[in-house]
């Protein structure tokens, strides 16, 4: 019987082998069918159809995501990806102009649309045409459009700018009718991350840095229309639009072109005609012209794995403990990636691109130490920052021997708080007692259910003052500073790019290009200029998930022009909510900018998440 049972688990091995087998091969197949799905590159028009989010790195679908139907997932456009293809149609002859859709363009950063918009204008400056259509255009959509040869809009569209600023969902009122209690920990007069839990209004500390910080934005914005688009008559516009509207009789497009913002008013029918006299008919085609898919000419033009002696390690979203993956800065994953990268003596320099609000002190730290370990190997470090590098996003910057930014990064955030709720109050309220012993003055300690004792709350507090002083010197070593300088510059105010440099917490401008040529020029390596993406190797799970969300038409969707530059109530509450989650449900202490906007990561549409009953259960529930 010994020798039936063993000859019976034998074959029962084998099937099993035989079904995993089989199962690897039908999936690769799927994954191969699908990515080789794209059509080959001839003479034509290259379609830059955005229909998505520009974002520094783009994360991975989940296959519960896309398996599950709660949502479409929407597409993020990598920026590197972009401008390597742009660059790559100035010299390319079958590319004869390139179509810049933006009817379903969602945005992105400041830097990150200044940085793109940069690459059409070296496209425009090669003699090809750039022509951008739009239904609707908003301070991103405009910034890209404003470096093209000509910018089109639909009769029944307009150009709306709307600059920054918006309101914050303020929760101290509602939390006190749950009876929930924000205990809040912080370092920092302009720490304004906790302010939606301890008042209902911005406090005038943060009014006044916010409002400092907008006007900047706004006047970097119009100094890129402006420089990329000399016609627009943009400061009478922006000080008058409904004015403009008036004076052309009540036709926003009308308006627009009357003020210089645009070259055609036409619907898309007529654009279409336009690229067909550009890069040839093509009937069969959809729009009636020969183009160029962006999937098609990245594959055939761009390296996606080039081996160049120069590292590039991209810190985007969120810092967070642990690994995580592709679109959020997991603090293990990435150090992992740059212990990978100091394999072999072949990596002379690095770069490291950051586009965070930070997170996680821990991580931040992990990230920090992996970045020291490169330098003590006298391998350069070159950091390059976004659109935002903040608060832990500025810490992992520190190990570097040079810092670029752009004038519209939103940096420093140098502060640190913590957040711990308690529901005593919501227990009283439902007539629930708690109560129990105690055997040293830390027992049960943070009591969630009956508040944090003073002592406990102390030794949180001292925390919070502990890493701040760590903070204040990780800068001051950087920067060659004491202190003292940096905590005057520092008490978690936010910066933008350009005043950053001014008080000397970044040391020039620049975007990625010049990161590499710094880090070339401090490697003693020439006019060498290889990089290497030290990005986590994508899996064949993901690859096949990214080859089946990635498998939609490039068509632009069609959608009224206020449904475009309007977010729905659902998308702002969506927004608020998850900065809540995030807070709330992150790491006791966090270097965080809550100013900076939420990190980059996946947007479902129609998604809309649970109300803030529901996100107050949760936190009973984990109490």
């Amino acid at each position: 019987m010994r020798l039936v049972r063993a000859i019976w688990k034998l074959l029962v091995g084998v099937k099993d082998a035989l079904v995993l087998l089989l199962m690897l091969i039908f999936f690769g197949g799927i994954y191969a069918a699908l990515s080789a799905g794209s059509p080959p590159v001839r003479d034509g028009v290259l379609a830059l159809t955005l229909n998505g989010s520009l974002v520094e790195q783009a994360s991975k679908p989940s296959a519960s995501a896309l398996l599950s139907g709660q949502g479409e997932r929407v597409r993020q456009y990598q920026l590197r990806d972009l401008t390597a293809a742009l660059d790559a149609a100035r010299t390319d002859d079958r590319v004869k102009a390139v179509a810049l859709d933006l009817d379903g363009f969602l945005g992105g950063g400041g830097a990150a649309i200044g940085e793109l918009g940069a690459a059409l204008s070296r496209v425009k400056a090669s003699g090809k045409p750039v022509v951008a259509y739009a239904t609707g255009y908003t301070d991103g959509s405009y910034q890209l459009a404003a470096h093209a040869s000509e910018i089109w809009l639909n009769p029944f569209g307009t150009v709306a700018v709307r600059g920054p600023g918006g309101k914050n969902l303020y929760y101290k009122g509602l939390l006190d009718k749950l009876g929930v209690t924000a205990n809040v920990y912080r370092v920092g007069t302009y720490k304004s991350a906790v302010e939606p839990f301890i008042r209902n209004d911005m406090s005038p500390e943060a009014k006044a840095a916010g409002q400092a910080l907008g006007g900047v934005l706004l006047q970097n914005w119009r100094d890129d229309i402006v420089k990329a688009r000399p016609a627009a008559k943009i400061d009478a516009y922006l000080k008058d639009e409904v004015g403009a509207v008036k004076a052309a009789g009540g036709d926003l497009a009308l308006a627009a072109k009357n003020s210089g913002l645009l070259d055609q008013v036409a619907d898309r029918r007529a654009y279409e005609i336009h690229l067909a006299k550009l890069g040839g008919e093509d009937d069969k085609a959809a729009g009636g012209y020969k183009s160029i898919r962006l999937d098609s000419y990245l594959k055939d033009k761009v390296d996606r794995s080039p081996r160049g002696p120069i590292g590039v390690v991209t810190i985007a979203g969120e810092i967070v403990d642990g690994k995580a993956p592709l679109g959020t800065a997991g603090g293990d994953s990435i150090a992992a990636a740059i212990r990978k990268g100091l394999r072999g003596d072949d990596m002379k320099a690095l770069v490291v691109r950051i586009d965070s609000p930070g997170g996680s002190v821990l991580a931040s730290e992990r990230i920090r130490q992996a970045l020291l370990s490169v330098k003590e190997k006298k391998i350069p470090i070159v950091v390059s920052m976004g659109s935002v590098a903040a608060s832990g996003g500025y810490w992992v910057s520190t190990p570097a021997s040079y810092v670029f930014a752009e004038p519209s990064t939103i940096t420093g955030s140098i502060g640190v708080f913590g957040i711990l709720p308690s529901f005593q109050g919501t227990l009283a309220k439902l007539g629930v007692g708690a109560d129990g012993i105690k055997t040293t003055p830390l027992s049960g300690e943070p009591d969630l259910l009956g508040g944090p004792s003073p002592e406990a709350g102390a030794l949180i507090q001292a925390g919070i003052n502990s890493v701040y002083g760590k903070f204040l010197g990780i800068v001051a070593a950087a920067r060659h500073k004491s202190p003292a300088e940096i905590d005057k510059i520092a008490q978690g105010r936010v910066w933008d790019g350009g005043t950053a440099h001014q008080l000397g917490l970044v040391d020039g401008f620049g975007g990625m290009d010049a990161a590499i040529a710094k880090a070339a020029a401090l490697a003693n390596l020439g006019d060498e200029r290889g990089v290497r993406y030290l990005d986590r190797p994508t899996s064949l799970s993901e690859g096949l998930m990214a080859a089946i969300a990635g498998s939609d038409s490039d068509e632009a969707g069609t959608t009224d022009a206020f449904a475009s530059l309007s977010p729905t109530p659902a998308s702002d509450v969506s927004r608020a909510l998850a900065e809540v989650q995030q807070i709330m449900a992150g790491p006791s202490i966090q270097v965080r900018c809550l100013e900076c906007g939420p990190s980059a990561g996946v947007t479902v549409k129609g998604d809309v998440p649970h109300g803030v009953l529901a996100t107050i259960a949760k936190w009973l529930w984990a109490s």
